[in-house]
């Protein structure tokens, strides 16, 4: 083996060596009669790997690679989505980089245009994904628009409509007025923003009273339909039924009671905009309000309603419409106020509540059978809680707005003649044929939404409507590894489809993920400049390549240089290369149950020092093994028998963890018996077993079947390193293996299971552990051999003592163990307790007692000033209250370890003074 651990080289060799050798091919891979599958969740083929996938990808290879161990026919089912909006503003951001618009080119180019980029830059994603080593099913690759995958969308829409299940109506929808489409409620993120609420008077017919009514979009009055008012509300019962003269319009709408209102907002009377506001809307249908849309799709004033303002914009319609209400008197007042803005997430822009004709599906049909999959424990929900967010959206489930007018993404398969009639089929050639010869026919402009054809993921990847052997075998799947925010959006809508056209439920497990985010636990977002590229955390990245990645784009000069300040301070060397499987094993050891997960580069660089230290470890083996032949029979020795419990344990854990989808659990399991029982352990105790003819043989056997069964246990986690490894292993003992991936899971093995040899060796470990913490407190060197002598002994303690006295003596560095009678009197010494034997170092002539008392007082000084500092700092008032609470609290935690430390070096100075 190498002297030094290197990521890039061990990683680009078996990158391309798995995927050569076919290893992750769902028919290849096993001829067991247990199926296992996951369904990557299809990233957009316009994005980049970011630190969620980077997450989620983790744990599916996690789970694939270990199932693929366990000899399961295994099937990581690869694919990209299509994106709709995301992708097609690439394109035409392009465009408009020349000055030229989709139009100017026609749909059947612009489409070619898109196809041709997604060709040339859409598989950024899926090279991000080799560097992770997912090992997904590369050869089985699908995308939205496949025609396999188009072919079901149309069979699925067909069906739907000849049911009745989908219907065409106009309805209210979120409109971008920029991209001029209805969007979904995940591409619309309302923030917090600073606002103003009207309070204008509306007259009521024939007297002189008015109402004042509160508003933050007063240009939306010219849609108002009537007034409402709470009917428990004494202020205007007598109002109820009479009729206002609407200001700035020509027209009479009707005070209404409903109990909606809010008697404690504003006046506690509302403005009710039917075509303009989702809440509106459904007071409009309980009373049988006129619905006025007063928007064209560009949200500008339209000439439905007769007035000044048509062709304004809508907001600089607000601005003259409050001024022509100042002017006749009709402004109360106006109050600066805090509202939810929804903005369009690709183009920023304030969404609409817009009427307009769009496809929708009835929903509440196939959500029952949804909610009973859940209900009755087809389908769980991992971590259970979710359960109730489930419910909760689904129990109170709208119809779906499934018509987008954009030009890329599945063409809507419905024709019309001139006469508006409606024509749903596969083709022009059969929507011709329901017409009949010579009618004339346009297909609808619109495309599909992007969640209705990823909606049928799991089975159309599998080749449905076919009855192919891979939907055969792999449907249902196994688990669902998504984030909580697309419950809604896609989880539900897969289970619905997949009970609907593929008769069974699409997965069994859902796995929710926590959201990954910075140390801080602030989200990553690009406005922040906090987020993190995994491959920059792979390969690394300096400061000044890291500053450009983070301002890049910033309008404002402030922001950016903001981020550079933070970045700086964060990061002043840059990122250093961690290499893939640090990652890994971080984004592992981070997968909890939590719902927010905080990402720290010092646990990266832990998992970094991880690998270095299995690297080191694995040389040492094969060091010690090399020109020798294992005998895999050799007698064994306690040392070599609790290791091989202790590994039985391990495994058992291991898979527990694994089943529960605890994966932090599982590589903190696997970290503590590597680093410490292993490496820190047995692997000194193997030295001076290795120097004995009598137990060399059966340690060489042992540490050998340990590595092994540790790379693969762990590889599943860290793939590339433990490759390399096992790949030395083998070139070592000559066995011919193809790929540890090759390699059956580690079974449990309980005929070597101890509890004798563990409750041995813990009583070894007790003893060293005692001798070492008396050469800390003390301050003596590691390497000097010190004098010991126990006393209070046990007939155990005495067997053991015969038995493993050259181990302790070896390991702790002791010149000699004397047994002391009862009687005998024992030095002035240091005492460490294994169980109620006595271990005692005499002091006397080990330290310089007058240097080391000088010593120690002078670092109990530097320490109360410290506490002192600290203290005054948590005195101080303004910092507690003002100070964020994690900083507070971490004063605390300093002050608590300074504290300790003083009162473990007085203890320690009380015991030299005595001397």
């Amino acid at each position: 083996m190498e002297k030094t651990y290197n990521p890039e080289q061990i990683e680009t060799k078996y990158r391309s060596l798995w995927e050569d050798k076919n290893l992750f091919s769902s028919d290849s891979n096993s001829t067991s009669e247990n199926a296992y599958c996951i369904m990557l969740p299809p990233p957009n083929v316009t994005g980049s790997l970011h630190m969620g996938h980077a997450f989620q990808h983790t744990i599916m290879d996690v789970l694939t690679r270990y199932h693929r161990g366990k000899g399961d026919q295994t099937l990581w089912q690869p694919g990209t989505d299509h994106a709709g909006i995301a992708t097609q503003m690439v394109v035409e951001r392009q465009l408009a980089a020349q000055d030229i618009t989709r139009h100017d080119v026609g749909r059947e180019k612009f489409i070619e245009k898109i196809w041709d980029w997604k060709e040339h830059s859409g598989g950024t994603i899926t090279s991000q994904m080799r560097r992770l080593g997912a090992s997904v099913d590369w050869e089985r690759e699908r995308f939205t628009m496949d025609d396999g995958l188009s072919d079901a969308v149309h069979k699925v829409f067909i069906q739907l409509y000849n049911e009745g299940l989908i219907y065409r109506g106009k309805r209210l929808v979120n409109w971008d007025p920029v991209l001029h489409t209805a969007v979904s409620d995940l591409e619309v993120i309302s923030t917090e923003e600073q606002g103003s609420l009207w309070h204008m008077r509306y007259p009521i017919t024939d007297t002189d009273k008015v109402m004042v009514v509160a508003t933050t979009r007063p240009e939306t009055m010219l849609g108002d339909s009537a007034v409402a008012v709470h009917p428990d509300d004494e202020r205007y019962a007598h109002f109820i039924g009479k009729t206002i003269d609407l200001p700035l319009t020509e027209r009479k709408i009707t005070i209404i009671a409903d109990d909606y209102v809010d008697m404690e907002f504003g006046t506690g009377c509302v403005k009710i905009t039917p075509a303009h506001d989702f809440n509106d809307y459904e007071m409009g249908q309980r009373h049988n309000l006129d619905v006025i849309n007063i928007l064209t799709d560009d949200a500008k004033i339209n000439d439905t309603v007769k007035s000044a303002y048509a062709g304004m914009d809508r907001f600089d319609a607000r601005k003259q419409m409050v001024k022509d209400l100042d002017e006749q008197g009709l402004l109360e007042k106006i109050e600066p106020h805090t509202l939810m803005v929804p903005r369009g997430d690709r183009t920023h822009s304030v969404i609409e509540p817009y009427m307009t004709d769009q496809w929708f599906v009835k929903v509440a049909p196939l959500a029952k059978p949804a909610i009973d999959a859940v209900k009755n424990g087809d389908i769980r929900f991992i971590p259970e809680n979710w359960n109730k967010t489930y419910f909760n959206w689904m129990d109170n489930i709208q119809d779906w707005c499934i018509s987008r007018q954009i030009w890329w993404g599945h063409r809507i398969p419905a024709w019309y003649d001139t006469e508006g009639n409606i024509y749903v089929a596969d083709s022009l050639e059969e929507a011709q044929t329901q017409a009949g010869k010579g009618v004339a026919l346009r297909q609808d402009e619109d495309v599909l939404d992007t969640w209705f054809s990823s909606a049928l993921w799991p089975f159309s990847t599998l080749g449905w409507p076919e009855k192919t052997p891979e939907l055969s075998r792999f449907y249902p799947t196994n688990v669902l590894v998504t984030g909580f925010d697309i419950i809604f959006f896609w989880v539900a809508r897969m289970i619905m489809f997949g009970l609907k056209f593929a008769d069974d439920v699409p997965f069994k497990d859902i796995y929710i993920t926590g959201l990954i985010k910075d140390g801080q636990g602030q989200k990553m977002s690009k406005s922040k400049g906090n987020v993190l590229d995994p491959i920059d955390l792979i390969d690394g990245i300096s400061l000044d390549d890291l500053l450009v990645k983070r301002t890049q784009g910033m309008m404002q000069p402030k922001m950016a240089e903001k981020i550079k300040k933070q970045t700086q301070g964060e990061f002043p060397d840059g990122i250093p290369s961690f290499g893939t499987d640090a990652l890994r094993f971080t984004f592992a050891a981070l997968a909890s149950f939590g719902r927010d997960i905080k990402f720290d580069l010092k646990r990266v660089e832990g998992y970094r020092n991880f690998c270095n230290k299995l690297w080191n470890a694995s040389r040492f083996v094969l060091m010690k093994l090399e020109g020798d032949t294992i005998d895999a029979k050799a007698t064994l020795s306690t040392s070599d028998e609790w290791i091989l419990s202790r590994l039985q344990a391990t495994k058992v854990n291991v898979e527990k963890h694994l089943e529960d989808y605890r994966l932090d659990l599982m590589s903190q399991e696997l970290y503590e018996f590597v680093w410490h029982d292993y490496c820190d352990w047995y692997l000194e105790l193997s030295k001076p077993l290795l120097a004995d003819d009598k137990t060399k043989a059966g340690t060489q056997a042992t540490l050998l079947k340990v590595l092994n069964e540790i790379l693969t246990l762990l590889h599943p986690i860290i793939p590339f390193i433990t490759e390399e490894i096992y790949e030395q292993c083998c070139t070592l003992t000559g066995k011919d293996s193809e790929s540890l991936m090759a390699q059956a899971y580690p079974e449990v093995e309980q005929n070597l299971v101890s509890t004798q040899a563990e409750e041995e060796v813990k009583w070894l470990q007790t003893f060293i552990l005692g001798i070492r913490q008396i050469r800390g407190e003390m301050n003596i060197p590691p390497s000097k051999p010190l004098p010991c002598f126990v006393q209070n002994t046990t007939n155990i303690d005495k067997q053991y003592l015969n038995e493993h006295s050259q181990l302790l003596t070896s390991l702790a560095k002791l010149e000699a163990i004397n047994q002391l009678s009862e009687t005998d009197e024992a030095p002035e010494s240091a005492t460490a307790l294994v169980g109620d034997m006595k271990v005692l170092i005499p002091l006397a002539g080990l330290i310089d007692k007058d240097q080391e008392i000088a010593r120690l007082n002078k670092e109990i000084e530097k320490l109360e000033k410290q506490k002192t500092q600290f203290s005054a700092k948590l005195n101080n008032e303004k910092f507690v209250s003002g100070a964020p609470e994690a900083v507070v609290n971490k004063e605390k935690e300093k002050l608590l370890s300074v504290e300790s430390a003083i009162i473990d070096l007085r203890s320690q100075l009380k015991k030299i003074t005595a001397l």
